[in-house]
């Protein structure tokens, strides 16, 4: 579904670069979370284990948000 984004009304553009403005600031939040540490302090080894399962999840999917939305931000920019 192209459209010639040239043609589109500047309110509709100008919303459009707000989207556009906003995902670049989650893309940082995201970064931010996949770089913080998994685990401080003294683990409990029963604990550790499993917030490193977690925070290793949760660091992927950061990562991979990231790259979903900075792709959709490309697409708009080339339309």
């Amino acid at each position: 579904m192209e459209r010639d984004v040239s043609k589109q009304p500047s309110d509709v553009r100008k919303t459009i670069e707000r989207v556009i403005s906003a995902g670049e600031r989650a893309v940082e939040e995201l970064i931010k979370v996949a770089e913080e540490e998994i685990i401080t302090g003294k683990p409990n080894d029963e604990l550790a284990a499993d917030r490193l399962k977690n925070a290793a999840a949760t660091k992927k999917l950061a990562i991979f948000d990231a790259f979903e939305i900075l792709q959709r931000i490309e697409n708009e920019r080339e339309k």
